[in-house]
């Protein structure tokens, strides 16, 4: 693909146009969804940037930082592969185009048991910190539950996709299942790299009873 303009004034009143050329409203659920997988994805590209800053660009923590960006820069594709499936209608699918499916979901789990195998066992509920990068997967956790619920409100306007095996599904019901995962990963993630970088996790404080 080669792109040689960045302007094209098609959305000057409002509307935009999905993968097969057809034209929707900004605001339109599906524009919503995948607009809010990109936030996502750049938000992923900011962890990538300040791993390459203290403390996480000195010698001790090489093989943390390498373990996290080999990671994410495999979620930033994914991410854009979602975001692609979603700008794309069901009869404007060409033969072989990729979509975020089982093995994406699967490698996500592994990569959720052997971070979290380290972190130990939550004693109490935390709150969004862990230093930089960790703070900034705490960001991206959220933004990945606001695409969720945006996938949601996109499978429940329906109707059904057919596959390309014959089965069916709701639009976006690929996609939710690759981001609750991913969800999942940016909590364990941010967690991690907090002990990695000797990062204090600040723990809710259970409110006094009342006298």
């Amino acid at each position: 693909m080669r792109i040689t303009r960045v302007y094209t004034r098609t959305g000057d009143k409002g509307n935009t146009r999905l993968v097969g050329g057809q034209e929707v409203p900004k605001d339109h659920i599906r524009i919503a969804t995948y607009g809010t997988v990109d936030e996502l994805n750049a938000i992923v590209g900011i962890i990538r940037a300040f791993l390459r800053e203290p403390p996480f660009s000195d010698d001790a923590l090489s093989v943390a930082r390498g373990t996290l960006d080999v990671q994410l820069h495999a979620i930033q594709n994914d991410l854009f592969n979602v975001g692609s499936d979603l700008a794309t209608l069901p009869g404007d699918r060409w033969p072989g185009m990729y979509r975020v499916g089982g093995p994406d979901v699967t490698r996500l789990e592994g990569w959720i048991d052997v971070l979290n195998a380290e972190v130990g066992p939550l004693v109490e509920f935390i709150l969004p910190g862990g230093g930089k990068v960790g703070a900034y997967f705490h960001q991206a956790r959220t933004v990945c539950r606001r695409a969720e619920r945006e996938c949601v409100a996109l499978m429940r306007a329906g109707p059904p996709e057919v596959l390309a095996d014959g089965a069916t599904e709701q639009p976006g019901e690929g996609a939710m299942r690759y981001l609750n995962r991913l969800s999942d990963y940016l909590f364990v993630a941010g967690r991690w790299a907090a002990k990695q970088a000797n990062e204090p996790e600040p723990l809710w404080e259970r409110p006094k009873p009342a006298v």
